[in-house]
């Protein structure tokens, strides 16, 4: 079941980064000469999304299906306990993610 949660959420991941480095590169290009761009490391802020997009989706897909597993464990309720517990950890651990990569990549 790991091996299929690994692969489901960087193939979603990877869907998704695609999705927002278009994104990135397109606003670009179609605000050129305007003041509403990216400037000049707009290539690297789209890496940095897309990167962030592949490892926080990946990172959710795993807590989602190996928390439940966990509660079971620990003998609580899987199906009441495990979205409070998933939306949290995944959105804070998403956040801590995107930050670490961003710094690693714009380190300006």
């Amino acid at each position: 079941m790991l091996r299929r949660e690994l692969v489901t959420g960087f193939l979603l991941g990877c869907i998704l980064a695609a999705v927002g480095m278009a994104r990135v590169f397109l606003w670009q290009f179609l605000h050129l000469f305007g003041q509403n761009g990216y400037g000049s490391n707009y290539g690297m802020l789209s890496m940095t999304i897309g990167i962030s997009l592949v490892c926080v989706v990946l990172w959710g897909s795993l807590v989602g299906a190996m928390l439940p597993m966990f509660l079971r464990l620990i003998r609580l309720d899987p199906a009441a306990c495990s979205a409070p517990f998933v939306a949290t950890l995944v959105g804070v651990t998403g956040i801590v993610i995107f930050f670490n990569i961003a710094k690693y990549i714009l380190h300006l």
